[in-house]
């Protein structure tokens, strides 16, 4: 059985378009083109019953979250894709998801993780973040990445989330089961947003705001 995408969207709290994105990535199983695109019925479910990530366990005020598109092909010399698609292999997808990106980087590196999200659901998981580099441009127009990022954990199937990588650090390891597949809601008006981690009712936002 299947719901349209703007069906879906009711269900999950976003808009048709993000929606759509997640679909694009991959991580939905089932996805159907029968003249439109249409989502899986238990898909949707298994989505809804999501829980939202407990942030307190990280010790941080804060977090940042990276809000990924698809993927999309780009030809720049250190990748050849950005964005988060659950066909890339890791190689692929840590130099997708490490920068380039507008964001107070000393910001980014105090959380000491990164969740990635689409359709506010953490997909994949970076640390490593202690050291940035900068594309030389002064002032909020600059962007930055994260030469020692290391992709902790990644999902390949969000209706059954299980860590696709195998991380060799055991603090990578638990930090990816904590937060992959998780809903993450978060506001921002570009690719980095921050989220407190102990947030006040008058922080909460109401639904899943990425996207809309």
């Amino acid at each position: 059985m299947f719901v349209t995408t703007g069906q879906a969207g009711t269900v999950l709290g976003c808009s048709i378009p993000t929606v759509k994105k997640l679909m694009a990535t991959g991580v939905v199983p089932g996805v159907r083109e029968q003249g439109r695109q249409v989502f899986p019925l238990a898909a949707l479910q298994q989505l809804q019953a999501r829980p939202v990530a407990e942030l307190t366990v990280l010790g941080m005020a804060e977090v940042a979250v990276l809000r990924s598109d698809a993927p999309t092909r780009v030809e720049e010399p250190d990748r050849d894709w950005i964005g988060f698609g659950a066909a890339l292999n890791e190689a692929q997808l840590l130099a997708a998801l490490s920068g380039w990106w507008r964001c107070d980087p000393a910001r980014v590196a105090a959380g000491g993780v990164l969740p990635v999200t689409v359709a506010g659901f953490v997909v994949a998981v970076l640390t490593g973040l202690a050291e940035w580099e900068s594309d030389g441009t002064a002032g909020t127009a600059g962007r930055f990445r994260f030469p020692k990022a290391r992709l902790a954990g990644y999902l390949r199937d969000l209706t059954a989330p299980a860590n696709a990588a195998a991380p060799a650090d055991p603090e990578d390891a638990r930090l990816a089961g904590q937060l992959l597949g998780t809903r993450l809601p978060s506001v921002s008006g570009g690719p980095i947003a921050y989220v407190p981690t102990r947030p006040t009712t008058a922080d909460q936002p109401a639904t899943a705001t990425e996207g809309e």
